[in-house]
């Protein structure tokens, strides 16, 4: 028998969302938007974990606990529930991880927390639907819209569940901003991962990439700044991001992985024709030295697959879309 047979809160979405109109419920007790908004600042700060109702969500319960271990300061413990964490998302259940992401903000941001990057990383997972890491230049950047529904293996509504963790990344972007500046690279790749789904605040967040390229020394932190800028700008329709984006891929004075970086994203945020120029600049630059730079990133590790590198898979998607996947041995970049 299935365990969720007995869970109270499985039921409750069952009946709410599977066998009624999920519309009804927008603004109720089982909305997670709604949960997640009404976390005071105060519980926020605090960590204040008993002011959350878990228990309104499948597997709610077991999050709290999950949670708690992230302040037990036993570095295996926390590992072990931010893995927790991120195994959830991995198995279509946000619900009850949205209202985690307030809290998961204010680990990264604490300079003696550990594995900051790890919880930061967390808190941009659940804010990005399933398969979000598909390669064509239609979806690897793209947040589904509302008008269509999507729904998590319990039957929860997942786009209430990204949307909740979205909102709660634009509260806080004032807490997020000063982490792009952060010593730790790992943490300010997570920080611009995590900025890159905030449903509000886009232009001040953009300006703030940007103005954080021009300094960056880090090349592995310059790609993931230029993935944010492309995923934010393609969520809030920026038209001068992809003017900017077609600049920089064609400047032969960038750095290589901005180039290459400046290409992926121009190709997710306009349905032009690729140009020759691309594709030559993409054949000199793109190289196995640039796929290993990039792989760390979370976008090129949401990309990889058994056959072929995040970069390179991404590539041959896109430039040779009539190119089965599998055959990866046929990648011009392999």
């Amino acid at each position: 028998m299935n365990s969720w047979d007995s869970d109270l809160a499985y039921q409750a979405v069952v009946r709410a969302f599977v066998n009624g109109d999920p519309l009804d419920q927008a603004g109720g007790p089982l909305d997670v938007r709604a949960v997640v908004a009404g976390i005071r600042a105060d519980a926020k700060d605090g960590f204040l974990l008993e002011e959350v109702p878990w228990e309104r969500f499948p597997d709610g319960v077991s999050v709290r606990e999950v949670m708690e271990r992230l302040r037990s300061g036993d570095a295996s413990a926390v590992r072990g529930a931010l893995d927790s964490l991120i195994g959830l998302c991995a198995n279509d259940m946000r619900a009850a991880v949205a209202p985690t992401v307030p809290f998961l903000i204010r680990i990264g941001a604490d300079p003696e927390a550990g594995h900051r990057a790890g919880a930061l990383t967390v808190t941009a997972e659940v804010a990005r639907f399933r398969h979000q890491g598909v390669c064509t230049r239609a979806d690897m950047l793209r947040f589904r819209g509302d008008d269509e529904w999507f729904f998590e293996v319990t039957g929860y509504l997942q786009n209430w569940s990204v949307q909740a963790a979205r909102d709660a990344i634009a509260v806080d972007t004032d807490l997020l901003l000063p982490l792009l500046d952060d010593p730790d690279p790992a943490v300010r790749i997570a920080t611009a991962y995590a900025l890159a789904t905030a449903s509000t605040r886009a232009q001040d967040i953009l300006s703030a990439f940007h103005a954080c390229l021009l300094a960056e020394h880090d090349p592995a932190v310059r790609a993931g700044l230029v993935l944010a800028i492309a995923q934010l700008a393609r969520a809030h329709q920026d038209s001068p991001t992809v003017v900017w984006m077609r600049a920089c891929w064609s400047d032969p004075a960038r750095q290589p992985e901005v180039r290459v970086s400046t290409a992926l994203g121009w190709m997710c945020l306009t349905d032009l024709p690729v140009p020759d120029e691309l594709r030559a600049m993409l054949d000199d630059l793109a190289t196995h030295e640039t796929a290993q730079l990039m792989a760390p990133l979370p976008w090129m590790r949401a990309a990889e697959n058994t056959n072929g590198n995040g970069l390179h898979r991404c590539l041959r998607t896109m430039l040779h879309p009539d190119t089965p996947d599998a055959e990866d041995h046929d990648d011009p970049w392999s």
